[in-house]
């Protein structure tokens, strides 16, 4: 999501009525609040057109100053990163816009929360490095994160929904006609400038995490690039810490039905038999958060994927679990789920 200008949404608490009308009135199509600010820049009030007209009500003029209408009692984010419980009850009292405040009280960023779902301390890695061999020959000449769906590119779903969710720093590890993707990502997508890391060579779907570099938080996301989900990665995020959880799987339930009835035996012995039963299991999506300190396991310079770090994970006595989507998943591998993809995409469009 592009970066809001600060200067936009600030007046200083000396102006007139007048002239934080006038500054509303040009903000015209986006939130229209002002943050009022003392000689130093420190944020002391809020002002929206409502407060305004309350105030002209009361008997203050357009000549009045903003000190003296505006609401002091405003909602901030404060600290090195905003707290999910805050910006849950921010979503709960429908509150648009709100200053993440540096210690002296001036603005650090403003966040809109008619863009933004939540603001989550993860980096991110998208695995883009793939070859897309069942999508053949769709894949011969675009590297299937780049293939269309909808309009728009398939990573581009991802990237504008960790957007969505406050992930800025985000890489995608490429190999497969790389220089195809390192010009997609030459400029911004959804306001987030994309880094991209070549892989020598084929390193498997998370020993390429070796060679991005290291990020400000502690948790790592890592995921497929070729997918299309509405996963809730807050919720996902909140499970992870919750359950304590050195690594959290995003998994889908699968459901395998027989058609026939199975025999329940011991040895050659019959002992029963169940007509035609349904078994429930959870598959891999794709997507993982991780601590960053248990990436030290990953093996430099060698293939390895990402089953094969969960197995190293749970044999050394790591705290794996997983999160059960619930919502929309499609894994474009094959030219099915390609077709299936743009069906969902063309039903959303005509809604």
């Amino acid at each position: 999501m592009d970066e809001i200008n600060i200067l936009d949404y600030t007046i200083g608490q000396g102006a007139t009525v007048l002239e934080a009308l006038q500054k509303l009135n040009r903000l015209s199509g986006r939130t229209m609040t002002l943050f009022a600010v003392d000689d130093a820049g420190r944020v002391v009030g809020t002002l929206t057109d409502g407060d305004i007209r309350r105030a002209l009500i009361d008997g203050y003029t357009l000549q009045s100053h903003v000190a003296d209408v505006m609401h002091t009692a405003f909602t901030a984010f404060k600290g090195e990163h905003p707290d999910i419980a805050d910006i849950r009850d921010i979503r709960r009292r429908q509150i648009s816009l709100v200053p993440h405040l540096n210690d002296d009280g001036t603005i650090r960023r403003l966040y809109d929360f008619s863009v933004f779902h939540s603001i989550l301390p993860v980096d991110a890695v998208l695995m883009a490095g793939g070859r897309g061999e069942r999508l053949r020959p769709l894949t011969l000449d675009t590297p299937k994160p780049l293939l269309p769906v909808g309009g728009r590119c398939i990573i581009d779903y991802n990237i504008e929904a960790l957007a969505r969710n406050g992930v800025t720093n985000i890489s995608v590890t490429v190999n497969y006609l790389a220089e195809m993707i390192e010009r997609h990502f030459a400029s911004p997508v959804a306001g987030v400038n994309v880094k991209c890391v070549r892989e020598p060579r084929r390193l498997g779907t998370i020993g390429s995490l070796t060679l991005v570099e290291p990020g400000e938080n502690s948790t790592v996301l890592l995921m497929n690039s070729d997918l299309l989900t509405n996963i809730n990665y807050e919720a996902m995020y909140l499970a992870h810490v919750e359950e304590g959880a050195d690594m959290t799987v995003a998994v889908i339930p699968y459901v395998v039905s027989v058609p026939y009835a199975i025999f329940r035996t011991d040895g050659n012995a019959v002992r029963g038999l169940e007509e035609k039963p349904t078994y429930n299991y959870y598959a891999n999506a794709g997507i993982y958060l991780i601590n960053r300190r248990c990436l030290d396991i990953i093996p430099r310079d060698t293939y390895y994927d990402a089953t094969d770090f969960i197995e190293d994970m749970i044999a050394q006595g790591g705290k794996v679990r997983q999160y059960v989507i619930d919502g929309t998943w499609i894994d474009i591998g094959s030219p099915d789920d390609y077709r299936a993809a743009q069906e969902l995409m063309k039903r959303r469009l005509e809604l």
